[in-house]
């Protein structure tokens, strides 16, 4: 699951943080330049409702507040690694 992301059916991550093969593992600085992960997507939903409660004492104040996060589910199909 990732943020929301536009409606397309494919997508591609190029900025790759870290990458492991078996006992092999490749941490970038930021990124490792030349791997990349394409992904599909299986679709849009919402989390779980979050609920935050505002109170102040003694003056008759409070708020009740709700959020639901849109993200997007994907699938990893392909992790392409070019030194």
């Amino acid at each position: 699951d990732v943020e929301l992301l536009d409606n397309k059916t494919s997508v591609t991550f190029n900025n790759v943080l870290l990458f492991a093969d078996g006992g092999k593992v490749e941490i970038g600085t930021p990124y490792i330049k030349g791997t990349k992960v394409a992904a599909k997507v299986l679709g849009n939903n919402k989390d779980d409702k979050v609920t935050t409660f505002k109170y102040h004492n003694k003056t008759n104040y409070h708020r009740t507040i709700g959020h639901r996060q849109n993200y997007t589910r994907i699938q990893i199909e392909e992790i392409k690694h070019g030194a």
